[in-house]
């Protein structure tokens, strides 16, 4: 949940604050003389804002997006079936079990 407060309280309960925070128990918006002036986040969320504004702000992966979502909506899209079909993915083992039987046939 998001709490207001001013400065201030946020100075006296800033460890508080902190914890919470971290824990996504909650963020704070600290106003100075009643107006929003910064926000506390837990480090995880701050995070996952800088890497969304990176990628925001990358042409070559917004092209990558955008020509995406024009195949989908084009329909050229794969069924998941297929796919697992044409890797030769339709059982459940991995790549280092096929190998490890791959192996032992040779050895």
């Amino acid at each position: 949940m998001t709490q207001t407060l001013s400065i201030t309280k946020a100075q006296e309960t800033l460890q508080e604050l902190v914890k919470k925070a971290s824990k996504k128990a909650g963020d704070a918006i600290i106003t100075i003389d009643g107006k929003p002036s910064a926000v506390l986040i837990s480090f995880e969320e701050y995070d996952s804002w800088k890497e969304t504004e990176e990628i925001l702000n990358d042409p070559k992966i917004m092209k990558d997006i955008k020509e995406a979502e024009e195949d989908i909506k084009a329909g050229r899209v794969y069924d998941w079936e297929d796919v697992k079909k044409e890797l030769s993915l339709e059982t459940h083992a991995t790549v280092s079990d096929k190998i490890s039987r791959t192996s032992k046939k040779t050895a």
